[in-house]
């Protein structure tokens, strides 16, 4: 299976490590890089490493293209990406001993027709042998049901991973992703009431797979992830070694969906090496996975649970 993604608001990422982020305060850089990004770059670049076939789609400014260009030429993806005048943002992400904190930026307005110029060369590619994955934002002037009209498009399997308005729209849509990966925060602000426990989680995942979303897998952080399924529903957890960067790790944990998607697996198949994939990148700066061998020995020690309720009244349902 062929897998093509979609990133309608690239950028990228500028990564500066500093010993201690105090607000008001002067800061000495202890190290900076810049990596092409983007939710859908970071899952391409990712499937990638992991050997998978990908092409990119999206729109990305001609002024500062080479980087993209650069991992694509590097990693053998292959760029279907509509260029526009200008250039992609560029987005901070500040890291310290308590986290990365994230300043992004909006990005240029699109150009309707661009837009449309998109959405056209997505269907022409996608097909029944496709796995199309959504991911991210969308620039000012984009629809915000531009992946729900994407998702009634095309031809294929889709896999959304997206937040806010066009989360919604496209879960408000007459036809569904056939897979979403929502965090606890996007759950939240998508049902418009707190989802804070894992109770709620589940309660909220079963009412997104009885209206016909295939599989619902959400990122819980520190506690792993949930994912739901008609062959039932398992919690993962993986305790990660070090950690040189968690930008993307959501990115890649998507990357890991896809790729087991890809050689027909099974959901316990789909948890293990999602997970895998998610703290396999974390211990890399920048949307890089360690070599398979490592990956497949990350997936075999992930660490899964049957969440029993959920076996029977969920089998058999779903698109």
């Amino acid at each position: 299976m062929r897998v093509v993604t979609v990133t309608f608001n690239p950028a990228i990422d500028q990564t500066v490590t500093v010993d201690r982020l105090v607000p008001g305060e002067v800061h000495r850089a202890l190290s900076a890089r810049q990596d092409a990004g983007g939710k859908g770059v970071n899952v391409a670049s990712c499937l990638a490493d992991w050997g998978v076939e990908v092409s990119a789609h999206g729109l990305l400014g001609s002024d500062n293209a080479a980087p993209f260009e650069a991992l694509f030429a590097a990693k053998g993806i292959a760029d279907r990406f509509v260029r526009r005048a200008g250039s992609t943002r560029v987005n901070l992400k500040l890291v310290d001993e308590a986290g990365t904190t994230d300043v992004n930026m909006d990005g240029a307005p699109a150009d309707p027709y661009q837009i449309d110029a998109v959405v056209e060369a997505v269907a022409a590619e996608a097909g029944p042998d496709t796995l199309v994955v959504l991911s991210g934002s969308v620039p000012p002037g984009c629809r915000l049901d531009i992946y729900a009209r994407l998702v009634e498009r095309v031809d294929a399997r889709v896999l959304l991973d997206a937040s806010g308005a066009p989360l919604r729209e496209a879960l408000a849509a007459p036809r569904l992703p056939d897979i979403v990966k929502p965090n606890r925060h996007e759950l939240s602000e998508w049902l418009g009431a707190p989802v804070e426990t894992l109770a709620e989680v589940h309660r909220v995942a079963a009412d997104l797979h009885r209206r016909g979303v295939r599989l619902v897998a959400v990122s819980l952080g520190e506690e792993g992830a949930f994912f739901l399924a008609a062959e039932g529903a398992l919690t993962a957890r993986l305790v990660a070694g070090s950690v040189a960067s968690t930008v993307g790790a959501g990115d890649a944990m998507v990357a890991g969906i896809a790729a087991a998607i890809a050689e027909g697996g099974n959901l316990e198949r789909i948890a293990r090496l999602s997970t895998a994939f998610a703290v396999g990148k974390l211990g890399r700066a920048g949307p890089h996975l360690p070599d398979a061998e490592t990956v497949e020995a990350l997936a075999a020690g992930v660490v899964l649970e049957t969440v029993a309720s959920f076996d029977t009244n969920l089998a058999g349902e779903g698109k």
